[in-house]
């Protein structure tokens, strides 16, 4: 069955940003002049995928407001000529079917793809997380998708992760099945770094079976009171094959300032309209 949904849970508060997340979403903090969501959203759509459900919470109608038509500042832009800031407005409310469910309580990323199960149905999905934007030839969704085509399961995104990080994310236990591509043996959250099976670390890209949705309802939350998604998936895993890729691209972590910080400038340098400017700004600093 063809991927045609997107799932991006929204509804996290944001405290790794605070004062900055307290009136607004952490997701619509700006990498130069565009919001880190959209940046995701675009990876979506460029992979195929035409229906984005967003799962937000609380203090995040900006959001909304992002994705949405604004049709006075269309009319003021027309008016006064400004043609190709009408166009990079219009492409955002125009570039794909969104719709929102709520998340009521931070009770974890399971339980935030459990809130989108009503719009998603009995369909496979993706699941983008908004901290991780991934640059790449090919977008990171699409090389998962291919994936998924071809062997039917869910997929995980994966990349190697130095020892002394692989204690803050999930962990694969890989078989190889040729090139860049793994079955998934067993998963294990955040495993001290002497105790990881392996250095693939699961990151924010997956391609989800509906299977999935009973499994999560049941899954009992952790110490924390949170569904767990790994839990999930572990489940999942003993009913069949999950697989996962080593993507291609570079992967930029938003979710944490210096992550952040470092995005800006790599993001800002990629640009024509700023790139001679800034780089010769940065070579001009004291430091």
């Amino acid at each position: 069955m063809k991927v045609r949904k997107a799932v991006f849970p929204a509804a996290g508060l944001g405290t790794r940003f605070l004062p900055a997340t307290k009136a607004q979403p952490k997701e619509m903090l700006p990498l130069v002049d565009k919001p880190t969501i959209q940046y995701v959203v675009e990876e979506a759509v460029a992979s195929g995928l035409d229906e984005i459900i967003l799962v937000t919470g609380r203090n995040k109608r900006a959001i909304e407001d992002h994705f949405d038509a604004a049709f006075e500042l269309e009319y003021y832009l027309q008016d006064r000529g400004k043609l190709e800031e009408l166009a990079q407005i219009k492409t955002i409310s125009e570039m794909a079917s969104v719709s929102y469910v709520r998340q009521k309580e931070p009770l974890g990323l399971g339980h935030a793809i459990l809130c989108a199960r009503p719009l998603v149905g009995d369909e496979p999905f993706g699941v983008f997380l908004g901290d991780d934007i991934i640059v790449s030839r090919v977008p990171c969704m699409r090389q998962l998708l291919d994936v998924f085509e071809r062997h039917g399961g869910p997929v995980l995104a994966v990349m190697r992760i130095p020892k002394d990080e692989i204690g803050r994310y999930g962990v694969i236990v890989p078989r190889g099945l040729g090139g860049n591509v793994f079955e998934v043996l067993d998963l294990v959250e955040k495993p001290d770094p002497k105790d990881a099976p392996s250095d693939l670390a699961i990151i924010g890209r997956y391609v989800l079976t509906p299977d999935i949705f009973p499994i999560l309802a049941e899954t009992p939350p952790d110490s924390r009171g949170e569904i767990q998604l790994t839990n999930g998936l572990r489940t999942l895993r003993g009913r069949r094959p999950i697989y996962a890729v080593e993507f291609e691209g570079r992967r930029h972590d938003t979710g944490e300032k210096l992550g952040f910080l470092k995005a800006t400038v790599e993001f800002a340098l990629s640009r024509p309209d700023l790139a001679d400017a800034f780089r010769a700004y940065l070579k001009s600093l004291d430091l």
